[in-house]
C-alpha cells in the first residue's frame, strides 16, 4: 500500500511539473497583432530571436536570444534590454504596455510595486537577460503573470526555460 500510495504522489507531482510548463498560445489574430505592434517597439527581429521565460522563487529570468547569432541582432537586443532595465527599474512600463496593451496579466501590479524588484542586466551568448529578484511574494506572482502572459502573446517566438 505504501509503494502505491509513492507512486501515485510521484505521478501526481510528475503531472503537475508538465502542465506547469504548458503554454497556451493565443489566438492567430492576437499573436499577430503582438507581433505587429513588437516591431515597432522592440529594435530586433522577432523572427530571428527566441524570448525564454524562467519564474523563479524570487521572481523570473528573461533572455532573448538571437536565433541565427547575427551581430547586429545581438546588439539590437542587449541595446534593447539594457535600456529596458532602466524604464522598468522607474517603474516605466511603457514598452510592454505599447506590444500587449494596457490590461496585460501583471502588468498594472509590475507598474505600482516596481520599486520592490531588482533588476539586474547582463550580456549572455547571442543576447541578453534581465533577471528579477523580489522578496515580496505579490511581486513573485505579478511577474509569474506577466511571464505567462508574454509566453503566450509571442508564441513561437518565445517559450519556457525548461524547453
Amino acid at each position: 500500500m505504501r509503494r502505491l500510495i509513492g507512486l501515485l504522489l510521484i505521478t501526481i507531482v510528475a503531472l503537475v511539473g508538465c502542465q506547469s510548463h504548458t503554454v497556451q498560445h493565443a489566438a492567430p489574430e492576437r499573436l499577430a497583432e503582438v507581433a505587429d505592434r513588437g516591431a515597432e517597439v522592440m529594435p530586433f527581429d522577432l523572427e530571428r530571436t527566441t524570448h525564454i521565460f524562467e519564474k523563479t522563487e524570487s521572481g523570473g529570468l528573461q533572455q532573448v536570444i538571437s536565433d541565427d547569432g547575427d551581430a547586429a541582432q545581438i546588439e539590437l537586443i542587449r541595446s534593447h534590454l539594457a535600456e529596458e532595465v532602466e524604464r522598468f527599474s522607474q517603474g516605466d512600463f511603457h514598452d510592454p504596455q505599447m506590444i500587449h496593451g494596457e490590461n496585460m496579466a501583471g502588468l498594472h501590479q509590475l507598474m505600482m510595486g516596481y520599486q520592490n524588484i531588482n533588476l539586474e542586466y547582463s550580456d549572455i551568448e547571442n543576447g541578453a537577460q534581465i533577471l528579477y529578484t523580489t522578496d515580496d511574494a505579490e511581486m513573485v506572482t505579478a511577474l509569474h503573470t506577466w511571464f505567462d502572459a508574454q509566453l503566450s502573446d509571442h508564441g513561437p517566438h518565445a517559450q519556457p526555460a525548461t524547453q
